[in-house]
């Protein structure tokens, strides 16, 4: 979810990240495309946030990292979903459905009512 220009509620971004490599190993590039086009080009995850987080959930064994050739045949980076970036991403994504329905409730509730 989006705060501002570019800025993202915190570990929502790593939740975008694990659910989007679920489906399958990803270079950098096409995480941040994919999580562009799959909300209607809303959110956009800038190289700043997306390598330090790429990073990050490596270093915490959510993720792991082979190095591979892209589409277009350059070198690149693919990353892969770990059994406990499984688990972690299906717990925030229960997290995440709560706290989204809870905000609902709070925001579409008729003033009064």
């Amino acid at each position: 979810m989006a705060k501002g220009k570019g800025e993202f509620l915190q570990g929502t971004l790593d939740m975008l990240i694990l659910k989007t490599i679920s489906y399958r190993p990803m270079h950098g590039y096409g995480i941040a495309l994919r999580i562009q086009q799959e909300s209607d080009d809303i959110l956009r995850v800038e190289e700043g946030a997306l390598y330090p987080a790429l990073y990050r959930l490596e270093h915490q064994g959510w993720i792991r990292s082979e190095w591979g050739v892209s589409d277009n045949n350059r070198r690149a980076k693919f990353y892969n979903i770990t059994r406990t970036g499984r688990a972690h991403r299906d717990a925030e994504s229960k997290s995440w459905e709560r706290l989204s329905a809870a905000v609902s409730k709070v925001t579409l509730t008729e003033e009064g009512a």
